[in-house]
């Protein structure tokens, strides 16, 4: 095949070590990382529960709460949290007292929340910048932020990989983890709580339109390549802290949005796996019609 000399020449001259030289490059590669590990482990929880819209609601909801601390002097990630709290409690308690489905209710209440959230953002005046908040600002980043993002991400870690054997039973059959003497509503509230927590870690680094990516993709792409929850979660972790290490990486070079950049690694991840995936891929699929077509012929 051949190549443009101008590409070759491009190639030749760049220094691929250059990222690694730059301090806030290193950061931000060892923060996208750790938050990329968290979503990577909650997104398998989701998948299982069927909790991805879910994800999407609470990260659009948040935006009011971050608007509110910032005009209250509050830390962002308290009102984040709190606003996000506040969608999921009051999904559940709509759902739980009226006759509308829960996905319409999700629909009604995390597009209200964003929607207070733009207007609250158009009339407090602010240095903030809307699409630090869209999209993340994963390069830029104070240090006070980033740590308080690491602090938030291993803390959310830790409670998830404690908690991990009853939220998984409560994911796959809430009826038995009840029977077995499970508190069922202090897990469905520990859940919220931890996906809150997640939502509010990944802000920062993709922001709330791109957020529900890190916490479906990876779960995806694990339920497709595995049996085991076991493995299924460490496929999840492999393909989260890869698409978070190239796209900052990549982003660098491509001088293009870094959460952008992570979640389109990831789409690109999650098609390998929905095209070659072992068992369930679509490749797979059509080989064992074909199989089973010519054996009844």
């Amino acid at each position: 095949m051949n190549v443009s000399p101008l590409v070759v020449a491009a190639l030749e001259g760049v220094n691929w070590l250059t990222p690694f030289q730059f301090d806030f490059m290193v950061s931000a590669l060892a923060l996208s990382v750790l938050v990329g590990s968290v979503c990577a482990v909650f997104s398998c929880f989701l998948v299982l529960k069927g909790w991805s819209l879910m994800g999407d609601a609470i990260s659009h909801a948040v935006l009011p709460g971050i608007v509110l601390a910032y005009a209250c002097g509050l830390p962002l990630a308290v009102g984040a949290f709190a606003s996000g709290l506040l969608c999921a409690v009051g999904t559940g308690y709509i759902r739980s007292n009226s006759r509308v489905k829960e996905d319409t209710v999700m629909g009604v209440v995390f597009t209200g929340l964003f929607a207070l959230g733009l207007v609250l953002f158009t009339r407090i005046e602010s240095d903030q910048h809307l699409n630090h908040i869209l999209f993340g600002n994963l390069l830029g980043i104070p240090k006070a932020l980033m740590v308080q993002t690491a602090a938030i991400s291993v803390g959310t870690l830790i409670a998830t990989l404690v908690l991990r054997k009853d939220l998984l039973l409560f994911c796959f059959d809430p009826a038995h983890a009840r029977s077995v003497g499970l508190n069922i509503h202090f897990l469905n509230y520990a859940m919220l709580s931890l996906l809150a927590l997640t939502i509010v870690a990944s802000l920062q680094a993709v922001g709330i339109i791109l957020v529900v990516a890190m916490l479906v993709a990876p779960g995806c792409v694990g339920f497709l390549l595995a049996n085991r929850f076991g493995t299924m979660l460490a496929a999840a972790v492999v393909t989260a802290v890869s698409s978070s290490f190239i796209g900052t990486y990549a982003s660098f070079f491509l001088d293009a949005s870094t959460g952008a950049t992570i979640v389109l690694v990831q789409a690109f991840f999650f098609i390998l796996a929905l095209l070659f995936a072992p068992k369930r891929g679509l490749l797979a699929q059509r080989w064992r019609r074909s199989r089973s077509m010519v054996a009844s012929s």
